[in-house]
């Protein structure tokens, strides 16, 4: 499905030298960008959530060893 982006001019020119230096079209380059900064988004979040599980793990861990948790 096409999308109309609008990018400032420093951001095109360096989509033009992009494009130019790799051969690659800039949609082309759009797209692997926009993905490979998903995949490192969602990687970001997974990692946040995945903290926030093991400490409340740990402290209902701490709280059963400690007598003060049920």
């Amino acid at each position: 499905m096409p999308h109309l982006l609008r990018f400032s001019r420093d951001l095109e020119a360096r989509l033009d030298f992009l494009a130019e230096k790799t051969g690659l079209s800039k949609a082309a380059l759009i797209e692997r960008l926009v993905s490979e900064g998903a995949e490192i988004l969602e990687a970001e979040l997974a990692h946040e959530g995945a903290g926030s599980q093991r400490a409340e793990r740990s402290i209902d861990q701490l709280l059963r060893e400690s007598g003060l948790g049920a």
